[in-house]
């Protein structure tokens, strides 16, 4: 089975468009050792023929572009996406699916019940496409059964709820539900190896430590190195927990949940937001990481499982 990161960002991309922090201004200037990046998404194959795409980031086409496995050309309108799995309502991990409208039949849409209520409602984005292409909504549960992906066989996937939050246009921002977020196993019908996918985490719980610890490769939580990262650049009030994101370092932090995973577990950071450290590649925050064994996602990385 195959994972290709088709995007590692956090929402905005790096550079973000609109920002000058040192990591955005020492990218464009050319004074810093670090790669662009794409919003953050994934895709699963177990034939290399037929893909599920794990959320659809506004910056879908050119991930498509960059990822000839997408554009199989095996008729005059195709495509290797057989299927969209949204992990949560977040804009950047929904807005794609518009760009997915030219599709010739409904796009097979798994979701949890939860954010199918915040895309129909508050950004009704399956109203929109019923009116191009159409969706096809499978529900996806979160007590721990097993779900089989429409269109691609051999390929199951688990779910299972994370502490986070919804969007902010959600009107559970301040109440979350169980399967507003979810974190993601899947798991190789050939080898019985397992990977699991979770781009937003607040909490580790040891639940939570326990299943990733029998994975061969997790793909975590990377958005904020500390937990005042934003504000003490002056681009935000929140803190990383406010926004549901569990920073990298200080006590309980990523590094420290990591750290706990027997050492054949392949750990990765995933969904990076610009203004974080980390991104330089000759940082100390990138030699703390690659001391604990911890590596950095970046666009068109491979995961073999």
């Amino acid at each position: 089975m195959r994972i290709r990161v088709l995007g590692s960002s956090a929402g905005g991309g790096f550079p973000q468009w609109n920002c000058n922090c040192p990591n955005c201004d020492g990218l464009r200037r050319g004074t810093l050792k670090v790669s662009a990046r794409t919003q953050s998404s994934i895709a699963v194959s177990v034939n290399e023929a037929d893909w599920l795409l794990v959320n659809a980031s506004p910056d879908v086409l050119t991930q498509i572009r960059a990822t000839p496995a997408l554009q199989p050309a095996r008729a005059i309108r195709d495509s290797g996406i057989a299927a969209v799995l949204l992990m949560d309502a977040q804009i950047d991990h929904v807005t794609g699916l518009l760009m997915l409208r030219e599709r010739q039949t409904p796009l097979p849409l798994l979701a949890t019940p939860e954010v199918f209520s915040d895309i129909s409602a508050g950004f009704p984005i399956t109203k929109i496409l019923s009116h191009y292409c159409g969706v096809n909504t499978h529900d996806l549960p979160i007590d721990g059964s097993t779900v089989d992906v429409p269109g691609m066989p051999g390929l199951q996937v688990q779910t299972v709820a994370l502490s986070s939050k919804p969007p902010p246009y959600s009107p559970f921002r301040g109440n979350p539900r169980p399967g507003d977020n979810i974190g993601l196993l899947l798991r190789n019908p050939a080898t019985g190896q397992r990977a699991f996918y979770a781009p937003g985490l607040a909490e580790v719980t040891p639940a939570l430590i326990e299943l990733m610890s029998v994975c061969s490769a997790v793909l975590v939580d990377g958005t904020f190195w500390t937990n005042d990262e934003m504000q003490r650049l002056g681009l935000s009030t929140k803190a990383a927990l406010d926004m549901g994101h569990l920073p990298q370092s200080g006590h309980g932090g990523m590094i420290e949940q990591l750290d706990r995973l027997p050492a054949g577990v392949r750990k990765i950071l995933i969904h990076i937001n610009n203004t974080n450290p980390m991104l330089v590649e000759d940082s100390d925050e990138r030699a703390e990481l690659t001391a604990h064994g911890i590596e950095v996602a970046h666009d068109g990385m491979d995961i073999t499982f």
